[in-house]
Parts: C-alpha cells; sequence; structure tokens
C-alpha cells in the first residue's frame, strides 16, 4: 500500500492529475480491471479520467515498477559487495529516475576487466590519489615506490594510475551530467554515405540523407527513422554528437588544478576517459534516447490511424458483393448475405489480357439479381480504377434492368435495385486470406476467395474484419517495422481494444477475434462463448453470460456493458447501461409509472427524471449522466454515415496528371511530416504538412482523418521517382 502512495505522488508530479483519482486508478488496474472499463464505468473513483490519461496512469504504473525491481537488482549486487551504507541506501530508496539510478549504479555494476580494473589489483589506486591531489612536485618520484611485481616501470604506474583517474571520471555524475547537458544543448546528428553504397539502387531512397547534419533536438521522428534504416542496411553511417574540445575543457575544469606535471597527467587522463569511456557512453544513450522519442512519436502516429481505420464508416447489415480486382488473373466476386455470411463465388474477366467483357457482364448483372444486392465493395488495388468504370458500366442503361426484369421472372424477386459502389481499402487482405483465421472459416475456398470476402465485409462493418489482421499489415503507418515492436504491439492491442469497447459488440454475431478484444474477455472467454452459442442458440439476455464456461463474476462484471443482444427481453442488454445499474433504471421507470422499454421510447418522461433524487454511495452524477445518455439512444453506434466516392474520369494515370490540377482523393495515410492521398493514378500523393492549410499546422491529424474525401491541387509530379506533391491550400 505504501509503493502505491509513492506512485501515486509521483505519477501526480508528473501528469499533473490528482492524487485521489491516480491511487483509485491504480487500485483498479491492480485488480484486473480494463482500461475501457475504468474509463467508462467507474467515474467516480477516478474522477472522471477518461481512456487516454488511464493509458497514461497505467503506462508510468509498468514503468515505476519496473524501476523497483531495477532497484531490488542493485542493492542486491552493492550488498553482496559489501559497499552498501545507510546513506548510498538512501538515496537508491529516493531515486525514481531511470538515468540517475544507472549512474548511481555504474561504480558498483559489475564488468568486464578494465584497464582501471586491472590497475587497481597492481596496487596503483593510491598513486591515482597522489595524482589528483596534484601535489606532488615530482610524480615520478611517487610513482617509484609503486614500481613492482608486474607494473615493470615509473610510467607503467603513471599508466595505471591515469587509468583508474579516467574510469572515475567516466563514472562520476557530475561528469555525467555535465555532458549530458551539452548533448541536450548542442550535439548534432550526421549521416554520411558508405561510398562504397553510394551508387547502388538500394542507396537511392536515402539520398536526401547521403550528407546531412542538424541539431539532434530539431531532427524529426521520421528523419531519424529513416537514418537508422539506411544505416542498419549499411548504406549510412550515423553518428551523435556535441563539440568534443569544448566538452573536453569544461571536463577538465572540474579536474584540473594548476600547471604543474601531476596536473598535466590529470588532464591527459580527463581526455582519455572522455573520448574512450565517457563519450561514447552518453553518444550511446541519446541515439537510445533519441530513437525511444522518435518510435514513440511514430507508434503515436500509427495507433492515431488504426484508430480512424477502425472506427471507419460502416455500412451496415446488407447484402454485399465483394470484388478483387485483377487483370491478367481476373476480377474474384463474392457475394454476401446480410450477416456477411458467403453464398456465391466466381472469376471474371473483364480486362486485357483476357478481356470477355460481355460475359463478365453477364455474369455480373446476374449475380447482382439472384442475390438482391444493395452494394458493391472494389479493392483499392491493382485494377481497381478500371473495375469501378467496368462496374458502373453495368449499372447504366436498359441491359441493367432488363437483366434485372428477367431475374423477376425467372424466380419471383422483385428487380435489384441499383447498387451503390464503394471503392475499399484492401491493404492486408491477402495477410488476412493466408491467415489460420481465415483457413479456419474457409477451408474449402482459396486465397482469392477469403480476400474478396474479406473486402465486402470491409464495407459492411470495417472494425469486425480488421480485427482479423495484424495491425502491422494494414499499412497506416510510418516506419512501424522500425520502432520497437513490443512497445507498438502493446499500443495497438490497446488501440484495437479500446475502438471495440467504444462501439460495442453484438454477442450473437460477432466472431471469436472480434469478441477476444472485449473488455475482460480474451482467446479462452471468446472461444466458449462461439462455442457457448454454437450449441445453445442465441443469447436471450446478458445474464446468459453466466453460464459461459470459466466466465465468472470479474470477467461479467468487466465484459457485459460492451456486450449487446439486439432484441432482447431487456432493452438494457442491447445498451451501454451495466447491468449492475439496471436496478437504478427499474427504479426511474417505476417512479414515472411506466416500465423501461416506455421510459426509452418516452422522451417527455425521461425529461421528468431528477438524476439527483438517484445518488447512493455506489453510483454518482457521472454514472447517472451516462445512463441518461444512453436511455436517448441505446446501442448508438459512434461511427459516422459513409459516403460515396468517383475519382476524377479523365484521369487514370500519372501520365495524365498536369501541374494545377484540381482533384477528388481519398486520404490513405497520416504520417507527422503530411498525408499521403490517393487521386486514382495508382500512385498516392503526398500533401506535405506545409501545404495542408492556409495557416500553420503542427499535427496533421488536426486537419485531416484518415480515408477523409478531400480536394487537392497537384503542384509538383516527379515522373523518374514517381512522385507526386499535392497542396489542399485553398481548397473546400
Amino acid at each position: 500500500m505504501e509503493t502505491i502512495k509513492i506512485f501515486t505522488r509521483l505519477i501526480s508530479a508528473e501528469l499533473h492529475l490528482p492524487e485521489r483519482g491516480i491511487e483509485n486508478t491504480l487500485k483498479l488496474l491492480e485488480e484486473g480491471c480494463t482500461i475501457p472499463f475504468i474509463s467508462r464505468y467507474r467515474k467516480e473513483r477516478t474522477g472522471g479520467f477518461d481512456e487516454v490519461q488511464i493509458a497514461a496512469i497505467s503506462d508510468r504504473f509498468d514503468k515505476l515498477k519496473e524501476m523497483a525491481k531495477r532497484k531490488e537488482t542493485i542493492v542486491k549486487t552493492i550488498t553482496e559487495q559489501e559497499k552498501m551504507t545507510p546513506e548510498l541506501q538512501k538515496r537508491i530508496d529516493d531515486c525514481w529516475e531511470a538515468t540517475t539510478l544507472e549512474d548511481i549504479y555504474l561504480p558498483y555494476k559489475p564488468r568486464r576487466r578494465t584497464r582501471a580494473q586491472v590497475a587497481r589489483e597492481q596496487g596503483l589506486e593510491p598513486l591515482s590519489v597522489i595524482l589528483m591531489m596534484q601535489r606532488e612536485p615530482n610524480p615520478e618520484a611517487a610513482a617509484q615506490r609503486f614500481v613492482k611485481g608486474d607494473v615493470k616501470d615509473t610510467d607503467a604506474a603513471l599508466k595505471g594510475a591515469q587509468a583508474i583517474i579516467a574510469e572515475q571520471v567516466s563514472e562520476d555524475e557530475r561528469s555525467r551530467q555535465q555532458l549530458r547537458g551539452a548533448f541536450r544543448r548542442e550535439a548534432f546528428i550526421t549521416s554520411k554515405v558508405v561510398k562504397a553504397k553510394e551508387n547502388t539502387e538500394e542507396a537511392a531512397k536515402y539520398s536526401d540523407y547521403f550528407d546531412w547534419e542538424e541539431p539532434l533536438k530539431r531532427c524529426s521522428s521520421h528523419r531519424l527513422l529513416a537514418m537508422r534504416r539506411g544505416e542498419n542496411e549499411g548504406i549510412l553511417r550515423v553518428g551523435i554528437s556535441a563539440d568534443d574540445d569544448e566538452c573536453m575543457e569544461r571536463l577538465k575544469r572540474n579536474y584540473v588544478h594548476g600547471n604543474g606535471r601531476c596536473s598535466l597527467l590529470v588532464a591527459e587522463a580527463v581526455a582519455d576517459g572522455y573520448k574512450r569511456l565517457l563519450k561514447p557512453s552518453i553518444e550511446t544513450e541519446f541515439a537510445n534516447l533519441s530513437k525511444d522519442k522518435a518510435d514513440e512519436e511514430a507508434i503515436n502516429v500509427f495507433t492515431e490511424n488504426l484508430r480512424q481505420l477502425l472506427l471507419g464508416a460502416p455500412l451496415g447489415q446488407k447484402r454485399v458483393m465483394g470484388i478483387d480486382p485483377g487483370f491478367r488473373t481476373g476480377c474474384k466476386v463474392v457475394c454476401l448475405d446480410a450477416q456477411g455470411n458467403l453464398l456465391h463465388h466466381e472469376a471474371i474477366f473483364p480486362h486485357p489480357p483476357v478481356a470477355h467483357r460481355g460475359q463478365a457482364t453477364y455474369s455480373l448483372q446476374k449475380m447482382m439479381g439472384q442475390y438482391q444486392i444493395e452494394a458493391i465493395a472494389i479493392g483499392n488495388g491493382t485494377a481497381s480504377r478500371e473495375t469501378k468504370s467496368f462496374v458502373d458500366e453495368c449499372l447504366e442503361g436498359p441491359a441493367f434492368e432488363k437483366e434485372t426484369a428477367q431475374q423477376k421472372a425467372r424466380n419471383g424477386k422483385q428487380p435489384a435495385i441499383k447498387p451503390q459502389v464503394f471503392v475499399v481499402s484492401e491493404d492486408g487482405a491477402s495477410v488476412y486470406s493466408a491467415s489460420k483465421a481465415a483457413r479456419e472459416e474457409f477451408p474449402d475456398e482459396d486465397v482469392t476467395v477469403r480476400g474478396a470476402v474479406s473486402i465486402g465485409r470491409r464495407l459492411m462493418d470495417p472494425l469486425a474484419e480488421l480485427v482479423k489482421i495484424d495491425p502491422k499489415s494494414i499499412g497506416v503507418g510510418q516506419y512501424q517495422h522500425d520502432v520497437d515492436q513490443a512497445k507498438l504491439k502493446r499500443s495497438l492491442d490497446h488501440t484495437v481494444e479500446s475502438c471495440v469497447n467504444l462501439v460495442g459488440v453484438n454477442l450473437n454475431t460477432a466472431s471469436q477475434h472480434l469478441l477476444m478484444y472485449v473488455s475482460g474477455l480474451g482467446p479462452t472467454l471468446a472461444k466458449n462463448i462461439v462455442d457457448y452459442r454454437r450449441e445453445n442458440g442465441a443469447f436471450t439476455s446478458r445474464a446468459q453470460l453466466k453460464k459461459v464456461a470459466r466466465l465468472g463474476p470479474a470477467a461479467y462484471e468487466q465484459c457485459a456493458g460492451f456486450l449487446r443482444i439486439p432484441g432482447a427481453k431487456n432493452p438494457l442488454d442491447n445498451s451501454a447501461v451495466h447491468p449492475e445499474s439496471y436496478g437504478v433504471v427499474e427504479k426511474m421507470a417505476k417512479d414515472n409509472g411506466c416500465t423501461v422499454g416506455q421510459l426509452i421510447a418516452d422522451k417527455e418522461k425521461r425529461a421528468r427524471i431528477d438524476i439527483k433524487q438517484y445518488v447512493t454511495d455506489e453510483v454518482g452524477i457521472p454514472t447517472l449522466t451516462d445512463i441518461m445518455k444512453e436511455l436517448e439512444k441505446p446501442g448508438r453506434d459512434p461511427r459516422e454515415q459513409i459516403e460515396e466516392f468517383e475519382f476524377d474520369k479523365n484521369v487514370q494515370t500519372v501520365e495524365d496528371l498536369a501541374e494545377g490540377m484540381e482533384l477528388p482523393g481519398i486520404v490513405t495515410n497520416i504520417t507527422n511530416f503530411g498525408a499521403f492521398v490517393d487521386i486514382g493514378v495508382h500512385q498516392d500523393g503526398l500533401v506535405h504538412i506545409s501545404q495542408l492549410a492556409d495557416r500553420f499546422v503542427s499535427d496533421p491529424t488536426q486537419v485531416v482523418k484518415l480515408h477523409q474525401h478531400v480536394r487537392v491541387r497537384v503542384i509538383a509530379i516527379d515522373r523518374r521517382r514517381n512522385r507526386i506533391s499535392l497542396s489542399m491550400k485553398g481548397m473546400k
């Protein structure tokens, strides 16, 4: 408990949040509560912290627990060396800054035998003390007393003493902090091309960094990650350094006093300690710190893009045709029912080199009528524009009307309505189609069918489909393969969990992959829910969850509020009202002389409720306010409505572009240096951050969202490097 209070004070000071809310949040996290659950259903205890704040608290909590374990290791090591003192113990106990803690530990840290260690074993430490005092007029004479055993002469003795001084300088906290200060203020990052690789094809993409230098503190995350990638590929040499002469002079002022022979020897030792030990250590430290900072920024960009993608507008439960377009291999077409089940699939070949356009038109129109298709999803990869044009032709004029009329005559169904047509991102669809999940879902179909199904389902519900794919394969980040993979995975998993619980999950239709991200569940309980549903039929109440194998009271408390049952006998089972609050709503209804269903349906009845009358020790105003919002629109989907989009029909390839053209486009990726926009020419263009708006923009996400429909102006075309520069300035 005392540790929790210490952590509370530290986190409060760092995040500037109230201690009471932080302490309660830490207790809830220790009890196994998830971030979505705490932010949604425990507002009274936290003081209303949102998910971002709770995630920040959780992150700091994890780091502090790791540091506490590190301190235990440090104390144990120093104690075993019999060098622990009350003063040192107190310094370690009071220290919660990782760099300072490691500085304290450095002199006691086990290491390989260094020059200084060898010199100490030779009995030269007293000589190093004599030199450091800088009072001995004849250090050679003093060194003569130490010439014995492995110390052959006075020169060897002095060099050994200097090695001890060099190591002491490099391990001194004041020296290290002084050099860190210099690096923070003055360090530059430089990048040079490896001459042997300069003219290779692999090096071309790093040409901007062949001779690059800038202050480290101004180096953006994408530039640093690009340089580090070039370094890892053996194309660039990257270094971080400050002014060596100035740094050395500052250090010498700390240790060198006078101009005597001893002072000169100490100055040499300080220079050696700086060049050989201290500088490489601080360079490595700043290289790691800058990489960590760049990773954090890149991960933030990735998670924000992923959030926008997962919360993309859903079409909803409609009969959908999914098309995975292609030239030589044809277009794979699937027809899905309103629940996303596969009804039919076949391949059509409307494009060269096969070009059976008439047959493809007949087949497509026949499928539209036979399966009463309401919407068409076309993947945005190869042949996407051509396939979209082909589909549009199939939906125009009397041919479509004739085919649907014939369908009615043959099977008695109503003529098909004209389907809406959408172009859908297919990033990661190939990864899903070859995955274990896809093989389990469609064991008898090949990867092309599974990919087309994924494209169709993404239109119906992006969230439900995209959770099946490793987020790193969705392609909405920058340098995602270069950042710390453990941190990236943890952040992406939190993002997916947050999105799934924000939207809520239909308990009777959700896949195992979707259910596993629900608060309090996971792979095992998600599978058990699906198995229970298969054996016992659809759930009719949330209370039935308690019958699922291994789903105990704690898991039920965490998950119940995020699971929905449309058409349930109790309407609250299809809302975000938690079962623990059902009694409050039932009392509200009783006080109004009506049922819960009538209370939900009647706005006037809800308007008469004074929520202050229902405050208890467990239920406060925040929860009651949330309940009233949910009763207004129970089970409301927070996502936006989907919109159709059309590229400029006169622009098909990069060759059709000209500077000054204004075109419609779709934002496909957002980085911290701008946004990439698909304008329908098989090559995305870049709207640099400086071209996003007529005002200064520090964060592109303030201006654009993933898959947003925008208008852009072409400002430059580099056909050699296949780069398109776009601007949104002055666009509406």
